[in-house]
């Protein structure tokens, strides 16, 4: 897991396929489509409401934010400030033209006051339409707070983008339950899902909310996925495991749920990796 931080710019979106880059946490560049997208774009020091206090980032952004291009899109799952950083926001509204938001129920006011004005709120099944992608709410277990009287005010939730038949889930942030069952047998099989698998000890505590490396193998399962992409570990200390622990405990989760380890990424922060149906993903020469 050494730090590794693209700085270079970065080719325009690919007319077929996918280009990934994970920036770390939750945050990935997906170039899709001819469309540049962002999931819960996080680029701040600390995952706070102060920069002085809180959480301190473990490691950079694996994408510099100089070499960010301008986003078409920005998938936010909910309100955490581990995911929606306002800082990070009002300097992506600084840099570029204002990108169409996608959030949960409710949580439109927030991004507004924030400097957007493109944005659409979606409850958990509801669909929007952007160019050639839909995109669809789907249920996490989890939970929203900014503050300690806002508990459960807004939505939260994961994303479907589907695309002439191919379907890319951003899970969000989540514990296990059976609604990822749910989902694989409704919307399934999924070709391209990115799921967390840390900040999840101690187990007692954290698994109403956060899923174990297992259970994100069981997610993978559920949703019956090609092939599936790791997130949520090693950049925050939330949580009592470690970005060694987890992707260690995938690992012995893979063989023992019997998904071959090429099934289930872990990806390295700022490379270019590129995925299709046909080859599935891999490193993109630079």
């Amino acid at each position: 897991f050494e730090d590794y931080v693209h700085r270079d710019p970065l080719p325009p979106p690919p007319p077929d396929g996918l280009r990934l880059i994970f920036v770390n946490h939750s945050t990935f560049l997906l170039q899709y489509r001819g469309l540049n997208i962002l999931t819960d774009p996080i680029w701040s020091n600390r995952c706070s409401p102060f920069q002085w206090a809180g959480p301190h980032r473990k490691r950079p952004p694996g994408l510099a934010w100089e070499a960010l291009p301008p986003i078409d899109l920005a998938l936010q799952s909910h309100n955490h400030y581990d995911h929606l950083d306002a800082p990070t926001l009002r300097r992506l509204h600084q840099k570029q033209k204002l990108p169409q938001y996608i959030v949960p129920l409710g949580l439109g006011d927030f991004v507004r006051r924030l400097g957007a004005t493109a944005i659409v709120e979606l409850d958990w099944w509801e669909q929007h339409d952007l160019g050639p992608l839909r995109i669809q709410a789907l249920p996490a277990n989890h939970f929203s707070s900014r503050g300690i009287f806002d508990r459960d005010k807004t939505l939260w939730a994961g994303f479907l983008l589907e695309s002439e038949g191919e379907k890319i889930y951003f899970v969000g942030d989540t514990g296990y339950s059976d609604v990822f069952e749910h989902i694989g047998q409704k919307l399934g099989p999924v070709d391209l899902a990115l799921i967390p698998i840390g900040a999840y000890l101690p187990h007692w505590f954290m698994s109403p909310i956060h899923v174990s490396p297992a259970e994100a193998v069981r997610i993978h399962r559920d949703l019956q996925c090609r092939q599936s992409v790791a997130m949520h570990f090693g950049t925050f200390p939330l949580a009592a495991d470690n970005p060694e622990r987890s992707a260690r405990e995938l690992r012995v989760a893979l063989e023992e749920q019997a998904v071959p380890r090429e099934d289930f990424a872990i990806p390295d922060e700022g490379k270019r990796y590129r995925w299709d149906r046909e080859r599935g993903l891999r490193t993109e020469a630079e």
